[in-house]
């Protein structure tokens, strides 16, 4: 194509700072987009070079040589560099040279024929020559029964193979003509100072591997509740000015059930959000802000080296109910700080159960990370700019039952995690049973030296919480727990205040069988009743349920954990 012509990237250090704190408007962000812009262009030359070697027909393709396609991107960027370039920092383009270039590489393997992903660049080609007038003649590949140009739009196909064909500013996609009867062009988002491509057809835009093109057919209620959230961001000029500068699609999933939005986000494909249909426009207010950390974060890490590659260690992430590894954890805290800025200038009892909620989950988590030896100093230094801005907010006036409620929620969620997750020693294990088995109420003590396995998750590890949205969002205690999959009646009793029966319904559950959520329910129904057994039970629930296995699992439950108790010198524990 051209040169990059690519000044050096610089970042100022009030930029810098803050960045690292996980503030920063459109001027903070403007130099991550300079180098995205940089990132992005470097990943298709060297896609392009690592094409070069190919042979000339892969094999099983009905497509013409990468060199045709290549030779028409770069005819459309020397004709229009601006609308090319636009193009190929489109996210769904990010994907796909990510993911072709280490497929080429032998990094990643796939079930799909190398010519369809390779074949994909005669489609990238064919928008770049539309957006830059060109006529020409071309071939696309048809795949789930969809012809797509990237970032224009796209029409149903039989066959295999469609030509495309631009001849005096009119373009044909097979027998559709762009713009006429049987094209889908890509639809839009729009609100006020934000304009993003509503994408329902690209197959790269899912962000990992291919999606077939879906045209949704609620994409009028998507572009309601978009200019409902943009209109919620507003009322933060420089959090929405920060989210529209790095906005480029959003990509419309089904929806979930309510109070769990399920969005993502990727490195390769700056600027996408791939989300459920949201609830309300709040929720997806909230949503543009987290994935847009992410973004941030992304790209800041094109820069910036906060952490050194390797290592098997994982941390308990309380938005996850699996193990992450550092650099996941890392995307997480950034992301959930905005989360917890967001919905701390939003009113409301759901709004302050949120916000104390992921305020203390990612000080947690910062704190699970604080220590990690793969940290860089600039890693350690977003760790503890992070921490510092959190904990300034814990000085914020909250309801007490608001506080109460986000109490049992994080308390949950890590128990039952480190319950699912978490092994101690089995020497250690073996001997407080042998010692609980010789003298029932010797003091147990729970070792260190523990280690995270991954384990299945029967069920979300949100469920309690979502029980306290709903409530709090004023729905009727007696019918909610048939609304939130997962949930039971001992779950129900805890959130709405009746220990008692949820005690005796998870110890019925402990003595029928290993049941790691049993553990941590325990655990919270003996901390509403004050009962001193509650803390070993909350911090360290594996130890306790351990033991209990290798007695038999006939023990009284609360007995053991009665016995059990957390040195006062303990070391970290994993998570």
């Amino acid at each position: 194509m051209t040169s990059l012509d690519t000044p050096p990237h610089r970042l100022a250090r009030t930029d810098l700072d803050a960045l690292l704190r996980g503030e920063g408007g459109a001027d903070a962000v403007a130099p991550l987009l300079a180098g995205e812009r940089s990132w992005r262009l470097l990943l298709v030359r060297a896609l392009a070079d690592a094409m070069a070697p190919l042979p000339d027909t892969l094999p099983g393709t009905p497509l013409p040589p990468p060199a045709d396609g290549w030779e028409l991107l770069r005819r459309a960027w020397r004709a229009a560099p601006v609308e090319v370039e636009r193009l190929l920092l489109y996210p769904a383009v990010g994907t796909w040279a990510a993911h072709t270039l280490r497929r080429v590489r032998g990094t990643v393997a796939s079930d799909t024929p190398l010519w369809v992903d390779a074949g994909h660049l005669h489609a990238v080609a064919a928008s770049a020559a539309v957006l830059a007038g060109l006529d020409f003649r071309c071939r696309v590949a048809v795949r789930d029964g969809w012809a797509v140009l990237p970032g224009i739009g796209g029409a149903r196909a039989g066959e295999p193979v469609v030509e495309v064909v631009a001849e005096a500013g009119v373009v044909r996609v097979g027998s559709v003509r762009v713009g006429a009867e049987g094209w889908h062009a890509l639809r839009e988002l729009r609100a006020d100072g934000c304009v993003v491509a509503f994408d329902d057809l690209d197959p790269y835009r899912g962000l990992r591997g291919r999606l077939t093109p879906r045209p949704v057919r609620s994409a009028g209620r998507w572009s309601g509740l978009f200019a409902e959230a943009w209109r919620i961001l507003a009322d933060d000029p420089e959090t929405a000015r920060a989210v529209a500068s790095g906005l480029r699609s959003v990509v419309p999933r089904p929806r979930s059930e309510p109070y769990r939005p399920h969005s993502a986000s990727s490195g390769d494909a700056f600027g996408a959000v791939v989300a459920s249909e949201p609830d309300d426009a709040e929720q997806f207010a909230c949503t543009l802000v987290h994935e847009s950390q992410h973004h941030r974060l992304s790209a800041f890490m094109h820069l910036f080296t906060l952490y050194e590659d390797g290592g098997a260690e994982r941390f308990h992430a309380p938005w996850r109910d699996d193990p992450r590894p550092l650099g996941g954890l890392l995307q997480g805290v950034y992301a959930f700080t905005g989360v917890a800025a967001f919905w701390r200038r939003r009113p409301g009892d759901l709004a302050r159960f949120e916000y104390v909620l992921w305020r203390e989950q990612t000080l947690s988590a910062l704190a699970g990370v604080r220590d990690a030896a793969r940290l860089t100093p600039l890693g350690r230094d977003l760790v503890a700019a992070l921490t510092e801005r959190l904990t300034a907010w814990r000085a914020d006036p909250v309801p007490a039952r608001i506080e109460r409620c986000a109490a049992l929620a994080a308390a949950d969620h890590r128990a039952t995690w480190r319950a699912l997750h978490v092994r101690p020693p089995a020497d250690s294990v073996a001997r407080a049973a042998r010692a609980h088995a010789t003298t029932a109420g010797v003091p147990l003590p729970a070792p260190d030296g523990d280690t995270v396995v991954p384990a299945p998750v029967p069920r979300g590890l949100d469920t309690r919480a979502v029980l306290v949205r709903r409530m709090l969002a004023g729905e009727d205690p007696g019918t909610v727990a048939g609304a939130v999959e997962g949930a039971r009646a001992e779950d129900v009793a805890l959130v709405t205040g009746d220990p008692a029966v949820a005690r005796a319904a998870f110890t019925a559950r402990i003595l029928r069988g290993p049941d790691p959520d049993a553990w941590s329910g325990l655990g919270l129904a003996l901390d509403a009743q004050g009962h001193p057994a509650a803390q070993v039970l909350l911090e360290r629930p594996e130890f306790v349920l351990a033991v209990h296995r290798e007695l038999g699992g006939g023990t009284d439950p609360v007995e053991l954990a009665a016995a059990c108790v957390i040195p006062p010198a303990t070391g970290r524990s994993p998570g």
